[in-house]
Order: C-alpha cells, then structure tokens, then sequence
C-alpha cells in the first residue's frame, strides 16, 4: 500500500504509523482515456454524477429563471429558519472538538508519520492556507460586516406581530454608538474567528490523517474507513465525495459571485463615468453600479467579462501547478494585504485602531455564548440571514479549504495543525475587520462621514479608502487583491475538485484541473446571470445542510484514527 500511495503522488509514511491494510488501490475504479491531445484519469462514478448534476441545475437556472428565483428564495428561507439551531449547533462542537485535541495527549502525533517532516516554512504555508481560506471575504465584508452591524445595532429594536424584525445582533444598542460599535466588532468576529477555521480544521486533519498516516487516498470518504470498511470504497464513498464536489463548486461560485461584483463595483467607482443617481454609471460602455441609487438593474456583461478573464489568469496558474501558482501568488497577495493593512493601519489611526483590537476581542469573548446559543434566540433575523448561511458558506467551503490545508501541512503535529489553523488566522482576521471595519467606524463617529455607512455592500470598502489619503492607489491594490484572491481560490478550488473526481489522485492529468477551472468560472456566470446572488447563497445552503451531517460523523472517525496512532 505505501508503494502504491506513492506512486500517485501522496507521500508514504515516514516512520511509524498505523497504515490501514486494504485490498483498494488508489484509481482502481478510474477511467483512463485521451481525447486528442487531453488525457483523461477520473472517478467513477463521482466524476459523471456530479458533473451531470450540477449542470442539470444550472440548465435548471437557465430555463426556468421565475420558477428558479422563486424555489431559490424558498429554499434560502426554510434552510436557514428551519435548521438554524442546527448550524449553530454543530459548529459549536466543532470548536469544542478543535480545543480538545489541542490538550490531549492526540495532539501529539505528527501528520505523515512520526518522522515526518514539514514540505512547507511557516510563512508559506501561512500564506497558502489564508489565501484560499478567507481571501476575497475579508475585502468583501472587511468594511460592509463592522458597518452592518454597527447600523442595525444602533438602530435598536423593532417589533411587529411580537416578532422581532430588526436585524441586529442580540439585544442591540438602540442609540448608544460606543455600545453598537463594541457589539458590531463582537458579531463580526464570531462570523470570521474560531468557528470557520474549526470547520475547516476538522476537514484537513481528516484528509491529512487518514491519506497521510493510513495510506488511503486523499478524499473525502477516507475519514469514513473506521466506520465503513470496505464499504466505503461503494456506494456511501460515492455519495460522500459528490456531495464533497457539490460544496466545494457551489461554496467557491458564491465566493466568485462575491469577489466579481465588488471588482466590478470598484472598478466602475473608480474609473467609470456617467451618474449612479440617474441610471448612467457606467465602465467601458457596459452600465453597472446603479441599482441601488436609480433602480437601473445592473448590466451582467460586466460581470461576465470580468469572470472570464479572471479564469482565464487561473489557468495559467493551475499549469504551473502548486509551487508555481498557488504558492506564488499566494505569498505576493499576502505581501499587498500587508502593505494595504499598515497602510490604513497608520493613516486611521493607530492609537484608537490598537486600543479598538483588544477591545473588540474582549467583546467578542464576551457575547460569544450568547451569539453562539442556537436555542431560545430574539434576533432572528442576525441569527438566519447572518450566522445559519456563514456556517453553511464555510461548511461548504470546507472540502475545497480542508483538502488544500491538508495538501500543505504534512509533518505537522495534530497540536501544530490545530492551533495554526485555528488561532493564528482568527488573529488575522480580527487585525483585519479591526482596521478596515474599525476606520469606517471612527469616519462615522468621529468625522460624520457617512459614505460607507450608506454605500452598497460590495461599494462600502472604496468608499472607506475614499477618506483616506492615495485613495486610487489603494483602491486599485483593493481591486488587485480581489483579483489575485479569485486566481488562488479558483486555482485550489480546481486543485482540489479534481482531486475528488480522480479518485484522490494527487498527480491526475492538467487537463483535468483546466476543465474544472473553466467549470467553475462557468457556473458562477451563469447562476449571477440566471438568479444573482441569490441562486449561488441557495446553493450553497442547500448543500451546507447535508454535509453539516458528514463534518459530525468525520469527528468520530478522526478521534478513532488518532486513537489508533497512539498505541
């Protein structure tokens, strides 16, 4: 089994550790073929099924647009009212599961064997793991997450019906702006902190366990080996990887959808002409930017251009592979986020954006029971449009985050792994909403200015820069790390689609990952342009539910493969 593990490009393990003896050879249900010039290695059945589902829905979105928008919106609702308790449940435990095995004596096997060595240095393997975790996010929701919930929170509470209709979290601060603040930095914390890097961590270690130390291929259904058998190389191994690729597609096209509006956004802002008020904003001639002001419906043309030529940058990188792509424009997209950080770090002002860090971390902890506790809530609205799709976005993000962290972390110790993963890019991404959502604030409530306070979403972070000195130049590196962000995601994302519908082949033909890179881009175009938005968050909700399921059951399966380790 280690010959052959190494044959397909995963590592075999160095020193001891407890391989599972199994008579499944990795790609042993593969099809291997050329057509031309491509060649071809993938799974079956995972490949076919999940390639003819995911288009049948999107044909769906294509043809029946009215029907679509209408179910989208229904499925939105009854997903994120019906089982809210349940997200917020089930991501609780895994931050609970993640501290555990930091302090227990499991935290000391080493991913890859017990005389395995890291592949990677802290700063690039840093680099990869932030970049494809939280990039186009964070500069999505930097400055419109903090501003949000500042706004809501200091609007108070309403009622109608005896409901709750106000969008605030918890109890709110109904005209105390220090109080709303402190509450809005809380809430925006708990949506980017410990829970979504615990989700992904349980993934990872679970890849990186079970391929690395066991010897099976680096998919999903490995974790299940403890549970399964031998089953899991059928029918329960099938459902579990396409249910995989149905996340990591769905979560990732959200994400593009996201990442292309705001280009989109900035661009216009920045170099269109034409007035938003009266419907005529505009760039290179395509109307864009306007809805929100004239009711003028976007051009999606714009959009469109702008994922295609993105894609078309990520396949070069996805040709060059993991060191020469991903690694690469991860570590320059991190040099920029730095430079763009310290940048607004000093000009906003560091002596209230430090003393604003420590104190938004003190209200997190705080209130973190209290926006955590999935029973018994008042502020449904924060708790089902806010809180049920970020855990179903980062759940479905989660194979497509997992398998790349698990790809870049061998010979890590499972106590290294997690606190790396789980402390070190909270830290980030507090110091990142401190600075970018904290300089938004201090312009409304020190300067009066209300410009991001009253822009769009995807406009709020150029018109925070808008305040501040250089504002085109930083605006353009805003604009570039969006880019850049898209490149890396949609590149690991491919990297790690193919992974899955190749059997968990780690060295399965190029070609493979330039049809999934060109998929992804595909079905993000047409979702923004069949149901915006919307259609994506439906998606990504509707397979968040089911493989909230599979992440719980992976616990168990992971306490059982570190148990055996330890022997």
């Amino acid at each position: 089994m280690a010959d052959e593990t190494e044959n397909q490009g995963i590592p075999a393990p160095t020193g001891d550790s407890d391989i599972i003896e199994t008579d499944y050879e990795i790609g042993q249900d593969n099809i291997t073929t050329k057509i031309g010039p491509f060649g071809l290695d993938i799974h079956n059945p995972v490949f076919m099924i999940s390639g003819l589902a995911v288009v049948a829905f999107v044909f769906y979105t294509l043809a029946l647009p009215e029907q679509a928008a209408s179910v989208f919106s229904w499925l939105f609702s009854a997903v994120t009212k019906g089982f809210d308790w349940f997200f917020l449940g089930a991501a609780n435990i895994f931050v609970i599961f993640c501290l555990v095995l930091i302090v227990t004596p499991y935290g000391s096997v080493r991913l890859g064997g017990t005389e395995a060595s890291p592949d990677y240095s802290y700063i690039g393997w840093f680099a990869m793991l932030f970049a494809a975790g939280m990039g186009i996010g964070l500069l999505f929701f930097g400055v419109s997450e903090p501003m949000s919930h500042f706004s809501s929170s200091l609007g108070g509470t309403s009622m109608e019906d005896g409901a709750r209709t106000d969008w605030a979290p918890l109890g709110a601060a109904g005209g105390d702006a220090a109080a709303a603040q402190r509450l809005g930095m809380a809430a925006t914390i708990f949506h980017w902190g410990l829970h979504p890097w615990a989700i992904y961590a349980v993934v990872a270690l679970a890849l990186a366990l079970f391929s690395y130390n066991k010897g099976l291929p680096l998919t999903l259904r490995s974790a299940f080996y403890p549970l399964l058998g031998e089953r899991v190389w059928g029918w329960w191994g099938h459902i579990i990887d396409t249910l995989a690729v149905f996340a990591t597609l769905f979560g990732l096209a959200t994400s593009l959808g996201f990442g292309a509006e705001q280009t989109a956004s900035g661009l216009t802002f920045l170099f269109g002409s034409g007035d938003a008020a009266e419907g005529t904003r505009s760039f290179m001639g395509i109307t864009y930017g306007n809805s929100d002001e004239s009711g003028v419906a976007n051009n999606p043309l714009l959009l469109v251009i702008l994922i295609s030529a993105i894609t078309a940058v990520a396949l070069v990188s996805v040709v060059r592979g993991l060191d020469g792509g991903v690694k690469v424009l991860s570590e320059i997209n991190m040099g920029l986020a730095a430079i763009l950080l310290l940048f607004v770090f000093f000009v906003g002002g560091p002596i209230f954006l430090l003393t604003l860090f420590f104190d938004s971390i003190w209200a997190y902890f705080q209130n973190l029971f209290a926006l955590s506790n999935p029973f018994g809530r008042e502020d449904t609205n924060f708790m089902q449009g806010w809180t049920s799709f970020y855990w179903a976005w980062w759940i479905s993000w989660s194979p497509f985050v997992g398998m790349f962290i698990a790809r870049v972390s061998r010979g890590r110790t499972v106590r290294e792994f997690i606190i790396c993963v789980l402390i070190i890019p909270t830290t980030v991404c507090i110091l990142w909403m401190t600075v970018f959502g904290g300089t938004a604030l201090n312009q409304v409530v020190a300067d009066g200015y209300t410009g991001a306070q009253d822009a769009a979403l995807e406009l709020k972070l150029f018109q925070m820069l808008a305040e501040l000195p250089l504002a085109t130049i930083t605006s353009v590196i805003g604009i570039v790390l969006v880019i850049v962000f898209f490149v890396t995601s949609s590149d690991s994302g491919s990297l790690v689609i193919d992974t899955i519908t190749a059997g968990g082949k780690v060295d399965a033909p190029v070609s493979q990952r330039v049809f999934w890179c060109i998929f992804e881009g595909a079905v993000a175009i047409v979702l923004l342009i069949g149901g915006g938005l919307a259609a994506l968050q439906s998606a990504v909700i509707s397979t968040g539910l089911p493989f909230t399921l599979v992440l719980l059951v992976m616990c168990y399966a992971i306490w059982k493969g570190l148990a055996s380790e330890k022997r």
